[in-house]
């Protein structure tokens, strides 16, 4: 059977696993309905669908752990959901709502008997990106070579029984797991596109990219088809998908959570690791799921993973700061970077710096101009990582079907020559080299702040756009430092484009054709609407006070 016949099977059964009364007759074209998050997709929905799907995590887990809401009930609203966001975003890769319908049945059953929830997720769907295996499940990760396969090899049967090790814990606390979201093939762009579901759009403005690769998390999650959902992150996959969709999500550093049997592209290059995180509607949801998963010691599961427990302290820390406001006794201090001297973000994006900026000035708090060493040599240095294998791991997995790239990932099907161990060495020296010089930097700005300490934080765009343009994502450097650093990282919403505001900045001179490529993409025409986000970026296994530093910058701005 072709590549083609083969794909066009396999997307015809996602479909077909969506219930026909959930269909829509009738798709609007893009431009006959750009926004479908809102208004569009609550015209198929009930008013109590609407009411639950519209509720944080936290808020739908507060609700279901007291027997208030039946876990029954909340995951048909959201399977109702993620089936219409599917048919009109071609987000979904696995859709298994009759399996998930039946465990909400039983999580309901043992509510009733016991008067207690099963852990702290009890009922609360959760939606996970095409690289967890889930039992009876395929994984296909975007790949064609892959479908009827486990990880492309035939045969084993592992697909009707394995599951990854964060699924497990998701299980034990309760959550429901109902369907997997589309990626890139590959996993190595910011645009969500594959041969068998197509491109993955954008829910708030169907014009614009969702992001990637974790491009199915943010745009299901955006249009509520789901409350929370997990991603992973090695160049700015979570934030990306999370910043397009007006989302929170958190990169965290490597080793705080559990990636133990998921699938991968280029696994065993360990310079740079991905990582995986959640994505929801607030930082309070992201809250809910590291603890949940935390408190089930996943470092006795994963031999990478720290064993660090949650840290009430370090949440209570950031708190107490911001409180101390009131009474002149605490402060934040937070480092902003406007540009990064190679690509100059769209003026949204400066904009939303400048809102953010003002707002926590106004709060009480101090802000500092940051000025690191230069970003250059990080973004060199990661982009060496990712083609140690000269795209063997790529090439393979694509000769598998002989399905072609898409555009976005082509230059791996150019590289043809492997790294050698030396070279490998030398790239973790530099690694190890630029972490330590950003580091001191980080720590000597404690002699520029009024509290004596180092800068709390940084704000920082996630990209130099509010979202990409098809086949326009031409540069990662603002995602890519996080990665290259192993720092944590919240992605915060702040505003949404303007055609009025956000106007083309007359006369602009860009610093060169890299920059140019990027300036060029800007239309106000074409991005008015869309979600504009920043980055809330800390060091080094700090996601607890970043979360906390998220959650009051969301409230402080209205987000």
């Amino acid at each position: 059977m072709s590549w083609e016949h083969r794909a066009q099977a396999k997307r015809e059964a996602i479909l077909a696993a969506i219930p026909q009364e959930w269909r829509i007759e009738s798709l609007p074209e893009v431009e006959e309905q750009v926004d479908v998050s809102g208004e569009y997709i609550r015209g198929f929905l009930s008013k109590r669908e609407v009411e639950i799907t519209e509720t944080t995590a936290e808020g739908i887990a507060e609700r279901t752990t007291k027997g208030e809401w039946r876990a029954e009930e909340v995951t048909r609203a959201f399977c109702h959901r993620a089936a219409l966001a599917h048919q009109l975003l071609h987000c979904l890769h696995e859709i298994f709502f009759d399996a998930a319908i039946a465990s909400a049945q039983a999580l309901d059953r043992y509510f009733t008997e016991h008067k207690k929830p099963i852990g702290p997720l009890h009922g609360l769907p959760i939606s996970l990106k095409d690289q967890f295996h889930v039992k009876d499940v395929e994984t296909t990760m975007g790949y064609v070579g892959w479908i009827g396969t486990f990880e492309g090899k035939k045969g084993t049967g592992k697909e009707k029984v394995y599951e990854s090790e964060m699924v497990r814990e998701l299980r034990n606390a309760g959550a429901v797991l109902y369907c997997k979201t589309s990626v890139p093939h590959t996993l190595m762009t910011g645009e969500t596109v594959n041969n068998i579901i197509g491109y993955t759009l954008n829910s708030k403005n169907r014009r614009l990219a969702s992001g990637g690769s974790s491009g199915g998390e943010g745009t299901l999650i955006g249009a509520r088809g789901s409350p929370l959902g997990f991603g992973t992150d090695i160049g700015g996959s979570i934030r990306i998908p999370a910043a397009f969709n007006g989302l929170y999500g958190i990169r965290p550093s490597s080793g705080r959570l559990p990636y133990e049997g998921m699938a991968n592209s280029m696994d065993g290059q360990n310079s740079i690791l991905s990582v995986v995180g959640p994505l929801a509607t607030s930082a309070g949801s992201l809250r809910l799921a590291i603890k949940a998963l935390l408190a089930q010691k996943p470092w006795l599961y994963d031999p990478l993973v720290h064993e660090i427990p949650w840290r009430d302290d370090h949440d209570r820390e950031i708190r107490d700061l911001i409180h101390g406001l009131d009474t002149g006794k605490g402060r934040l201090t937070f480092g902003v970077m406007r540009t990064d001297g190679i690509v100059t973000p769209h003026p949204p994006v400066r904009r939303a710096i400048d809102i953010l900026v003002s707002a926590l000035q106004n709060a009480g708090h101090e802000i500092l101009e940051w000025t690191p060493p230069p970003h250059k040599p990080l973004l060199d240095a990661a982009l060496a990582t990712w083609v140690y294998d000269g795209g063997a791991d790529i090439k393979s997995a694509f000769a598998l079907s002989g399905e072609p790239m898409a555009p976005q990932i082509a230059m791996f099907g150019s590289l043809d020559r492997e790294s050698g161990a030396s070279e490998i060495a030398a790239t973790n020296v530099r690694l190890r080299t630029l972490k330590k010089a950003y580091l001191d930097y980080w720590i000597s700005t404690q002699e520029s702040t009024s509290t004596g300490r180092p800068v709390d934080a940084v704000i920082a765009p996630v990209a130099p756009f509010a979202a990409a343009r098809r086949e326009k994502y031409g540069y990662y450097g603002y995602s890519v430092w996080v990665n290259a650093l192993d720092i944590s990282s919240v992605v915060v919403p702040v505003t949404e484009v303007d055609k009025a505001v956000d106007v083309v900045d007359a006369g602009y001179q860009p610093l060169d054709e890299a920059d140019r490529g990027v300036y060029e993409t800007y239309d106000p025409e074409i991005y008015h609407g869309a979600h504009v986000s920043l980055q809330i970026v800390g060091r080094r296994l700090q996601e607890e006070k970043m979360l906390a530093i998220a959650e009051y910058v969301g409230k402080l701005i209205g987000k």
